[in-house]
């Protein structure tokens, strides 16, 4: 399940252009290697280990040292060693790890980070316009294998939607902390006191007037300071704990600082090793990680991550800069064991720049989890400036250590530090977000971060197991997209949702036998099937529960709504207690649409599983104008970055299933078309034999394929001028040379040819992005040709030809009885989301029109672009690579002597569907009831009065800046509270004093006894007596003795007027 770990990293992509200051991509360093260890050993115990199996590789002349690490964490004891080994072969490394001390051998990582963007001088352009010959050197990249700091340079003030010329009128902002009632619960007496937390960033100036309690400053990096020359360290400490100006959450709290990355934005994985190691030493609480990526694989740094959440560390991670495009998650904020924070703005709008799951480690077989975990504020927070003052920051770097500010401050107001955890502090923050409406899961998580509520449940916890989310709904939208998007059906691929088990009891624990599946028959329950797989370890803190639904058979033809639910039982050892356990029983609701069995013409089976991404191995991007984007990380699934696509085909009718096997493991007879898009993996032998077969049976095919050339491979692979190392793509923007031998019995192939350029097709616009022609196809198919650039020779030669009549588009009818058909697209950036210029999704529609239906679009059969098939006898096919690596992340290939061989084809998945417990009871109706943990009464935890917040305005002054950097304090008092927060008091209780005194006044009046007057009779007025009714009403105007008894009979006949008769001497 979690076996294709690592990571991803990019830099956020702004309009216009971006032009970044990089240095080369980084690497492994050839001649370090970390050595992991399987325990914790003493320096010289260290050193023992590695001579004695370096003296069993026989190697006498190998030279090796181990590489002084100057540092905190070098006087205790430790779990790797970093050693130089000069030209080490791969024999001497195996001989390392058979020593049974030696856990692995992974080769030292050097990282980079940007912080800094700048724009581009030139005038704005699209990004994937073309400026004249770019020169094609090797490929400076400002994404690959680096963590990321997940900030957005400084705050800028977002449209308002309205012009006036009036002044603009602006909120005053208030601190985040604040915003999020954080202090109600500092009047309660909670400011972070006693909880530690640590912030690994750029370091912190000594005397910095924000902090107070600043306990320990290390430095890990090879510079000789501990002040941070960036400010993006302070900013996040200030966010967490700064006491004055731009205030933070926790400012009693323990401050640890730990210096992990140079001025140069420069770390090493054994850096963080180091420093990670110290802090489980220094039992800290929270850990905050404000940055994202970057190695792929790097399993020392996942193995730590983990090892410190076992050691009740409460780590706080960004999410990632790389929205709006989905299948972004960064990791390891991605981990469940990690809280991964997303960006929201002010108005409670989802960031743009906030990352959006699912995570693709499952992928192709399974599905990805639900991240981020919550949302906070992201855009536009103050924090602390590197020497003084405040500033504005966005990013999910700055929602991080909101969210790890607010953890510090909850840890403190809890009594029972024995019940605060990871799993219980997540808990408590997803159980307690408020949901954002019109939001999906992949966007929001579990909603927005609410401190107040998260309060109140954490101090009413007790330990428990929960899920995430806490149930399944596939008819809720927009929460529950994609599962709401498409209803199942009899037939179909199963829907896999994976739930992610919070074990807040213990750090490890199991599930007690199997969950149990329980439908409920008076909600047709049992029209579904539904199996389930999961961790078998809970470690640490969480696992995972995979829930596979699929319909009855009984239900081909039915239509409704079917519910039931998963009873799951997780145990964990007490802690307290030798050799007792605890227990708790969770339930999963489950609710889904049922409909009847598409016919076969609009159901689309997608191809997952020969789709291969970064990480492990370097697959570039499909466009190869995206020098600051090159690797394809994204997952390739409809779901992530072929999400717009999806939608439309849902839009058009079409029911679309995603393949996460082998092409055997499918019945070809359920569906019209198979949907083949860049596909990076190698074929099995025995897929190639059953597609064949599958088309001569009906089934149609339809292939987006991207440029493959072995000369532009070479020229765009990674070079680490500080290793002096080459790193190679193994494998184009597709697999061009898998995807000719799939389809060459048809006599068709694609070239090797490289071009781009924008073109007009049946009155579309078009843009063909790095794509590949067609080298061959049958006679009596019909094949589309366009102008394009030939961009392999600008890489190549930085030469610019326009090459006439490339045939980009192919249809092909199989000759078989009631065979299927063939369409052939040389590229796909124009169905892919991450760097669509113009989508083609018209395109799509006209060739499921022909696979699925037979008609052939007469804008595409009648076209004057039309052209005779090329024959592909001009020019040789594309070969594979020679010396590639694509056999080490391949499903398919194996190492061999020799070029690489298939694997045996693999056993189809085989789901083992749980004996159902019927229940003859009525289904709740409404799945979501706010996520409520067992027994939380959130009335039993009393909290002072809570005043909502509403922002002060203010005209801004004719040349008065609109930026929030104020000097000096704007809040006396200990902790910076507003003086105008006790007007409103003052106001409640003189309100209070004047109801009180009328009320009294008018008790008195109805208990005194009425007295009957003697009626006199009153002589008869004349209109002279009368006084004026205007003058009457007229402020300041009094009435005479001689008049007052006029007044008095006129205002008793004037009603809701009142009669004040004032006697002047």
């Amino acid at each position: 399940h979690l076996a294709d770990l690592g990571w991803r990293t990019r830099v956020t992509h702004l309009l216009p252009c971006l032009v970044f200051k990089t240095p080369s991509s980084p690497l492994s360093v050839s001649t370090e290697y970390i050595i992991g260890f399987t325990g914790y050993f003493s320096a010289k115990a260290r050193s023992l280990y590695i001579s004695s199996a370096l003296r069993n590789a026989g190697d006498g002349a190998l030279e090796w040292h181990i590489v002084p690490r100057e540092n905190p964490a070098s006087d205790f004891p430790s779990d790797f060693e970093l050693v130089h080994i000069r030209q080490a072969s791969p024999s001497s490394l195996l001989t390392l790890e058979d020593h049974p001390y030696i856990k692995r051998v992974t080769p030292q990582r050097k990282v980079f980070r940007m912080l800094k963007y700048f724009p581009s001088p030139e005038p704005a352009a699209p990004c994937n316009a073309t400026r004249g010959t770019q020169k094609w050197q090797s490929w400076q990249s400002s994404r690959p294998f680096r963590r990321t700091s997940l900030s957005l340079a400084s705050g800028f003030w977002h449209a308002t939607g309205r012009h006036s010329s009036r002044r603009l009128l602006r909120a005053i902002p208030r601190h985040v902390a604040q915003i999020l009632q954080a202090d109600v619960l500092w009047q309660m007496g909670h400011t972070g006191s006693g909880v530690k937390v640590a912030v690994f960033d750029t370091g912190l100036s000594e005397k910095h007037p924000h902090f107070k309690n600043v306990k320990e400053r290390t430095n890990w990096t090879n510079e000789k300071t501990l002040d941070d020359g960036l400010g993006h360290g302070t900013f996040v400490a200030g966010v967490i704990a700064s006491m004055r100006e731009c205030q933070g959450f926790a400012p009693d709290s323990e401050l640890h600082i730990f210096r992990v990355f140079t001025n140069n934005q420069v770390s090493y994985t054994s850096w963080f090793l180091d420093a990670f190691n110290y802090a489980i030493l220094k039992k800290i609480d929270v850990l905050n990680l404000s940055i994202g990526g970057p190695d792929f694989m790097d399993h020392p740094f996942v193995d730590k991550v983990w090892e410190l959440t076992a050691n009740r560390v409460i780590m706080v991670s960004a999410i990632g800069n790389d929205g709006p495009l989905y299948g972004t998650l960064n990791n390891p904020a991605d981990q469940m064991d990690v809280i991964g924070v997303g960006g929201i703005d002010f108005e409670d709008n989802i960031a743009r720049f906030s990352s959006r799951g699912m995570t693709t480690w499952e992928l192709p077989g399974g599905y990805g989890r639900v991240k981020p975990d919550i949302v906070t504020y992201g855009s536009g927070v103050r924090g602390s400036g590197m020497k003084e003052g405040c500033r504005s920051l966005s990013g999910t770097s700055v929602a991080s250590p909101v969210v790890a500010g607010a953890v510090t401050l909850l840890a403190s107001t809890v009594l029972n530090r024995e019940l605060v955890n990871p799993a219980s502090m997540k808990q408590a923050l997803i159980a307690s977000a408020r949901r954002l409406p019109g939001v999906n899961m992949f966007e929001q998580g579990h909603g927005k971060l609410d401190l107040i509520r998260a309060y109140q449940i954490l101090n009413s916890y007790r330990p428990q197991a929960s899920l995430s989310p806490s149930y399944i709904d596939l008819t809720e939208c927009p929460y529950m997209w994609p599962y709401c998007s498409q209803p199942i059906y009899y037939g179909g691929m199963p829907t896999i949702v994976n739930v992610t088990i919070l074990n807040g009891m213990g750090v490890t624990g199991r599930i007690v036998d199997k969950p149990i599946w329980q439908p409920y028959l008076p909600q047709n329950g049992d029209h579904i099937d539904v199996a389930v797989s999961y961790s078998p370890v809970l470690w640490p803190w969480a696992g995972y529960l995979a829930v596979s639904i699929s319909v009855a058979k009984k239900a081909a033809s039915w239509e409704g709504v079917a519910q039931g639910h998963v009873m799951v039982t997780v145990a964990s050892p007490a802690e307290n207690d030798v050799g007792g356990e605890l227990t708790s029983t969770v339930k999963l609701p489950i609710k889904v649409k049922i409909v009847p069995t598409p016919p076969r013409s609009k159901r689309v089976l997608w191809d997952q599983y020969h789709n291969l991404r970064y990480p492990p191995g370097y697959f570039p991007r499909d466009n190869l104008r995206m020098k600051n984007d090159p690797l394809d990380w994204n997952g390739d699934h409809i779901h992530t970055n072929f999400r717009d696509m999806y939608q439309h085909l849902r839009s058009m009718g079409y029911f679309v299933e995603v393949l996460g096997a082998p092409i055997t493991c499918f019945d070809a007879s359920q569906y019209g078309t198979l949907l083949m898009v860049d596909s990076e993996e190698e074929y099995f032998p025995e897929e190639i034999t059953k597609l064949r077969r599958d088309i001569d049976n009906g089934l149609s095919l339809i292939v987006f394929s991207d440029w493959y050339n072995t000369s532009v491979m070479r020229k765009v692979k990674f070079y680490d001028e500080n290793t002096r190392q080459w790193w190679m793509p193994d494998t184009g923007g597709a697999n061009v040379p898998a995807l000719n031998d799939l389809i060459s019995v048809w006599g068709m192939a694609f070239s090797d040819g490289l071009y781009e350029g924008d073109f007009t097709l049946a009155d579309h616009d078009m843009y063909y992005a790095s794509g590949c022609s067609i080298a061959r196809f049958p006679e009596d198919g019909i094949v589309i040709a366009k102008n394009l650039k030939d961009q392999g020779l600008e890489v190549l030669k930085q030469e610019t030809a326009v090459v006439e009549g490339v045939p980009i588009l192919g249809l092909y009818q199989t000759p078989s009885d009631g065979g299927g058909r063939i369409a052939l697209y040389g590229d796909s950036n124009c169905i892919d989301d991450s760097h669509r210029q113009k989508d083609c999704f018209w395109l799509l529609d006209a060739l499921l029109q022909y696979t699925s239906y037979s008609m052939t679009p007469p804008s595409l059969s009648h076209s004057h672009s039309r052209v005779a098939p090329p024959t592909g006898t001009e020019h040789p096919l594309p070969q594979r690579l020679e010396g590639n690596h694509l056999y080490r992340y391949s499903k398919v290939l194996e190492a061999h002597l020799g070029d690489p061989k298939p694997r045996p084809l693999p056993a189809c998945p085989h789901l083992s569907w749980a004996k159902p417990q019927p229940l003859n009871e009525t289904a709740p109706s409404n799945l979501w009831k706010h996520q409520k943990l067992l027994s939380v009464d959130l009335d039993k935890v009393a909290l002072p009065n809570v005043r909502a917040y509403r922002p002060q305005v203010r005209p801004l002054s004719p040349g008065e800046s609109g930026a929030w950097d104020i000097p000096g304090g704007i809040m006396p008092g200990r902790y910076n509270q507003e003086v105008g927060q006790t007007i409103p008091v003052f106001a409640f209780l003189g309100a209070m004093v004047v109801l009180s005194f009328f009320v009294v006044q008018l008790t008195k009046a109805k208990s005194k006894p009425k007295r009957r007057k003697p009626r006199i009779k009153r002589p008869t007025q004349t209109s002279d007596c009368l006084p004026d009714v205007n003058l009457l009403r007229t402020p300041g105007v009094f009435l005479d003795a001689e008049n007052s008894f006029c007044a008095s009979r006129l205002f008793k006949a004037v009603r809701g007027c009142l009669c004040v008769c004032v006697f002047v001497d």
